[in-house]
């Protein structure tokens, strides 16, 4: 399973950064009384009590951004509540309750997750009786907390890893999950519009051995078609094509857009569709970089390419691919025509190989020793006079493949080098073809144990605070 998010949401001006800077243990987020600074969701990994979970700040619920940019926050909003496992509803203690805060809890009476109603700026206990007119919002536990002075973080995080979903990750960081059971797989099929996604989806429908029903998808224009090959259940989600956001004009193409997002955030494998007798365009760029930022696993599908026989070799179209998108050097790429079937059982399969990459564990022992071994090979360089230590690392989670290297300083390291760390685990690891999240910790007052480079391969236990690695994955 995914790491679980735990998303922080509220009005403006309520604390959410503060708290969600509190939690990180350092200043992550931009906190400022000026309505509207978060417009974009951050993430950072914690780990509380044999529990690794992402705490997620957003936007303020009910802005009206000065730069025109109100629906892309909402968006992310609703993105953030879509993919949570918990949702801390964020209120200020000395404002009471206001318009936006009763607008924000109408929001999450439709979001089925658990809710705990995050009393801040509670700075003394004389101001707790204060809070109790949240409890008329009914939504979820209330707690009372002070980002400021600290107050009440223990408290808060008992009550997050409380109502975590069951299965904790990674109860103990030595325990290998076992193999996973075989599971229906959601592949997505996007592109900009006519480069033959629903001609793909049509062939699926008339391929031998493939048995194939309609769901009702989630609008109008997205429709999931699950169908049967080789014994094994897949699910491919047809997405409306996309266009270059100045070119949507309507409400129906503002949600397609939306809707084609959501079914690559739901996907396990995204099928990336190109035109072979069509140059890569902004859109095409536009996509991949959110599939990037998503950590999706993709195959680059280049269709109709029985127009192309005898026009262009395949190596061409590599290398355009590859120099088109440098930071995706790891996603195989696939030549289909769509209309005949040519290809298309061979795509599958490959699809069904990346999703059993994504799903993959490697123990922590045979982590450490890669990476001592890496270290041997290329040390960091110098940081300000001194070198940059690995103490141990670890694996805490699946789809995407999550490690978390304990570290002296973070910062210290520079982006060359996590990129050769990166480059490392997907040659000598089973995550050759796999977006791969990578978390550097700083370790932790107290301990004491040996840089990776003694050989010690031991577990994580305590975890400080972190940084994502924000790079190729």
């Amino acid at each position: 399973m995914a790491v679980p998010q735990v998303v922080i949401v509220g009005r403006p001006n309520v604390g959410k950064s503060s708290i969600f800077n509190w939690f990180a243990g350092h200043r992550v987020a931009i906190v400022d009384d000026m309505a509207g600074v978060t417009r974009d969701r951050l993430t950072h990994l914690i780990h509380e009590r044999s529990h690794f979970f992402e705490i997620v700040d957003t936007g303020g619920i009910g802005i009206d951004d000065v730069d025109n940019l109100t629906k892309e926050i909402e968006q992310q909003i609703e993105n953030a509540l879509e993919m949570a496992d918990v949702v801390l509803f964020v209120v200020d203690t000395r404002s009471g309750i206001t318009p936006l805060d009763e607008q924000v809890a109408k929001r999450l009476r439709y979001v089925d997750k658990p809710i705990i109603c995050v009393a801040n700026k509670a700075d003394d206990t004389k101001l707790d009786p204060q809070a109790d007119e949240f409890y008329r919002l009914g939504r979820g536990k209330l707690i009372r907390v002070s980002a400021h002075q600290n107050r009440n973080k223990q408290q808060l995080l008992n009550l997050i890893t409380e109502r975590l979903p069951d299965e904790p990750m990674l109860a103990s960081i030595a325990s290998i999950a076992a193999e996973p059971e075989e599971a229906v797989m959601n592949v997505a099929i996007v592109g900009r519009q006519n480069v033959g996604k629903s001609t793909f989806v049509n062939t699926l429908s008339r391929g031998e051995r493939m048995i194939v029903s309609e769901i009702p998808g989630t609008t109008r224009d997205s429709v999931d078609v699950r169908f049967e090959i080789d014994g094994q259940v897949l699910v491919a989600i047809d997405t409306p094509g996309l266009r270059r956001k100045k070119s949507i004009k309507t409400d129906v193409e503002f949600y397609g857009l939306h809707r084609a997002q959501r079914s690559i955030r739901r996907a396990d494998v995204v099928l990336m569709f190109f035109d072979a007798t069509q140059r890569i365009s902004k859109v095409d760029k536009q996509l991949c970089k959110y599939i990037t930022d998503n950590f999706k696993p993709c195959i680059f599908v280049v269709n109709k390419w029985d127009t192309m026989v005898g026009k262009m070799p395949t190596e061409k179209w590599v290398q355009y691919l590859r120099d088109n998108f440098r930071t995706m050097w790891h996603v195989p790429i696939a030549f289909i025509t769509g209309e005949t079937g040519k290809n298309v059982k061979a795509l599958l399969n490959h699809s069904q190989m990346l999703y059993k990459q994504t799903r993959q564990r490697v123990t922590t022992g045979e982590l450490n020793r890669l990476i001592q071994r890496a270290v041997e090979h290329q040390a960091p360089p110098l940081y300000r006079g001194r070198r940059p230590k690995i103490f141990y690392a670890s694996q805490v989670s699946v789809q995407p493949p999550t490690m978390v290297l304990v570290v002296n300083y973070p910062k210290a390291f520079s982006p060359h080098y996590l990129r050769y760390l990166l480059g490392v685990f997907r040659d000598q690891l089973s995550f050759g073809e796999v977006p791969i999240k990578m978390y550097l910790h700083q370790r932790s007052r107290g301990d004491d144990r040996d840089e990776i480079r003694s050989g010690k391969a031991e577990m994580i236990d305590q975890v400080g605070g972190s940084e994502q690695v924000p790079m190729d994955s």
